[in-house]
């Protein structure tokens, strides 16, 4: 990993740390319950974590030659815009999580992606991956190309191996709880 990268991802574990961890029992979205979340929206919605993320998904855009970059919304709405502001060329876009009702009936929003448009799927935390998992193939009918899969944060929880048999293509994680939190109960 490029020296600016390193440090990229050092100010965005630090930031998750600071602002995302939250010690405390919470029902995840699988159903299962734990006893510290991470709400990394509460981190990569300020500046330092922003950038830092922004920086990290544009350099993987790249190297992977991505021309579209985003995934299910909510999870993935900051980490597709934070690529455009680190100045990438790819096209963010947003997967509803269901079609909307009226106007263009959508399920992939932004700017209009080009058949076969080489998409990097993006998203904040990752624990079992089905939100992944949906956005990945809804990319894929609607006849969009998947070129990689990344997360901020993976759970270590097994999600990684359902979304790369969903993906067929490499899944990065920019962190893990082990970076963010490597004295929980569960380790």
């Amino acid at each position: 990993m490029p020296a600016d990268l390193a440090l990229a991802r050092r100010a965005l574990v630090d930031q998750l740390r600071e602002h995302a961890l939250v010690i405390g029992e919470v029902t995840l979205t699988s159903g299962k319950t734990a006893q510290y979340y991470v709400d990394a929206k509460r981190a990569i919605l300020l500046r330092p974590a922003f950038m830092a993320l922004g920086e990290m998904v544009a350099a993987l855009a790249e190297e992977l030659g991505a021309t579209a970059v985003g995934g299910m919304t909510m999870g993935a709405d900051p980490v597709a815009c934070s690529a455009l502001a680190a100045g990438s060329d790819a096209k963010a876009f947003f997967v509803r999580k269901d079609r909307k009702e009226h106007g263009l009936q959508r399920w992939v929003e932004g700017p209009l992606l080009a058949p076969g448009e080489r998409c990097l799927i993006v998203e904040d935390v990752v624990t079992t991956g089905g939100s992944t998992v949906q956005a990945i193939e809804r990319v894929r009918e609607e006849g969009f190309e998947i070129v990689g899969v990344c997360s901020v944060l993976d759970r270590l929880a097994g999600g990684s191996t359902a979304i790369e048999t969903a993906a067929a293509a490499p899944y990065t994680p920019f962190a893990t709880i082990d970076d963010v939190y490597p004295d929980r109960p569960d380790r």
